[in-house]
């Protein structure tokens, strides 16, 4: 149990990552991901003890049968950190009276996402080591020059987030990873899309509404029709329909489409009214040094990827080949051999070495060629999604009265004191296909689902839009 070989396999090595494999399994159970998140995040980084130490247990040669997978995993985190090093260019928030924020961050017109996108977040001010996910609600084709994510205030972090965006503040530094997303519009295919929320559930709703009213304006698109059914615990949530349109956007931009919005508000019998909570939106003085969002290897993204992996490759054979030749051969040969976990960490060592080097390279040649698009953003006076409204500034500050167009909650039929009959609004909808997205509490995916798979209707077509089911 104790023996670490000179040449064979080693049982402590072995030992060791089974431990980190078992402490990283033991923080995926539901009830430590979904109450402690940070615990099941933090945790997967026991992956670093797993592989290396499983690397020193079976030594390198075995290590080369799944040397593919692995060889990827480091070029896409090494990519991923090279990216979150940036310090963004934070434009504006909104801050709905139902503790939810909108930020809105600047981005080059180079990237693009797709609608049901998510983005980790990190704000230094509250945690340097904690990254949150969130949906992204803008869309790259409709806001060619902004981002915006959705956060609603549940945990700890998101109430400081909100907290500190409460109070007066002129700049918040923000750091990014992603987006990451669907590689296509796959909801485009359905005659009708029905999308069931609960809650702040409704977010990546919003990044396909954008995406179908950018699409409204092209003659030649066909559009599906849309019906939003969206459950809410209290009146003050339905302010959450007001991010159905970006900030510089109007009810008018929901003429061309066919979308109606059934909303339910569950623990209200009747509508209340809080004049001294309303929509508040802050405009932020960014520094020259926050930079806009954009691809970290630029638009032609697969090719600097094909060429990061073939030249680090071609690199790393050439490193290992001056090793063994120099090193390993010569003390081999003089009947000082070296160790199986030495020849394992000096391969390792290439391989990341070739990497960083390689990816490096492609990352700073692709910032070289961003940086006059990136500079033209920042030098853009009052490039803020408030900038083209004529609002009035006060006290002296940035922060600014709440839009003036008319909530899009007060146009939307609403229901107070009860749930949805999904059953049979689904059941009633006709058409050849109709594609039923849910998204919030897991409870209302599993009943649209059993809906959807009951056999009763043939047109059902269910998806589950979730971070974790």
């Amino acid at each position: 149990m104790l023996k670490w070989s000179h040449s064979h396999i080693s049982n402590v090595a072995g030992e060791i990552s089974l431990l980190g494999g078992l402490g990283l399994w033991a923080a995926t159970f539901p009830q430590i991901r979904r109450k402690t998140f940070e615990l099941f995040f933090y945790a997967h980084h026991l992956y670093i003890i797993f592989v290396f130490f499983f690397i020193l247990h079976v030594g390198i040669d075995y290590t080369f049968i799944m040397l593919p997978g692995f060889y990827l995993f480091i070029v896409d985190r090494y990519l991923r950190f090279l990216q979150s090093r940036t310090s963004v260019r934070l434009l504006s928030a909104r801050l709905l009276p139902c503790n939810v924020v909108e930020l809105n961050f600047a981005k080059t017109h180079g990237l693009t996402y797709n609608p049901t996108s998510i983005m980790f977040v990190n704000v230094p001010s509250i945690s340097k080591l904690q990254w949150h996910p969130f949906t992204v609600s803008s869309n790259s084709n409709m806001e060619p020059d902004k981002l915006s994510v959705i956060i609603k205030s549940e945990g700890s972090w998101s109430t400081k987030l909100h907290q500190m965006l409460s109070s007066p503040i002129e700049r918040l530094d923000v750091s990014i990873e992603g987006p990451y997303g669907p590689q296509s519009n796959h909801f485009l295919r359905h005659d009708t899309i029905v999308m069931v929320s609960g809650g702040s559930g409704i977010t990546p709703f919003i990044s396909i509404i954008r995406e179908l009213i950018f699409r409204s304006k092209i003659s030649q698109c066909k559009i599906p029709d849309m019906i939003l059914i969206a459950v809410f615990k209290s009146s003050l949530d339905l302010t959450m329909l007001d991010l159905l349109l970006p900030m510089t956007g109007s009810p008018s931009d929901l003429s061309d489409l066919k979308l109606h919005i059934e909303a339910y508000v569950t623990k209200e019998k009747e509508p209340t009214t809080d004049n001294s909570k309303r929509v508040r939106s802050i405009l932020f003085k960014p520094l020259p040094t926050d930079k806009p969002m954009a691809p970290i290897l630029g638009p032609n993204s697969w090719f600097w990827l094909a060429a990061i992996i073939s030249s680090s490759f071609i690199m790393f054979l050439i490193l290992i080949g001056i090793i063994t030749r120099f090193y390993i051969y010569p003390r081999d040969h003089n009947k000082y051999e070296s160790s199986a976990s030495t020849k394992a960490v000096l391969n390792v060592l290439a391989i990341c070495v070739s990497i960083a080097a390689t990816a490096g390279a492609a990352v700073f040649w692709n910032k070289k060629q961003y940086s006059r698009e990136a500079t033209h953003v920042q030098n853009i006076e009052g490039q803020t999604p408030l900038g083209s409204l004529n609002l009035r500034a006060y006290n002296g500050d940035r922060e600014l009265e709440s839009l003036p167009h008319q909530s899009l909650a007060q146009a939307t039929k609403v229901h107070y004191g009860g749930r949805p009959d999904l059953k049979r609004m689904l059941f009633e909808r006709k058409g050849e296909s109709l594609g039923v997205l849910a998204c919030g509490p897991k409870k209302l995916r599993h009943d649209v689902a059993a809906i959807c798979s009951s056999g009763r209707a043939d047109n059902l077509h269910f998806e589950s839009i979730s971070f974790s089911w």
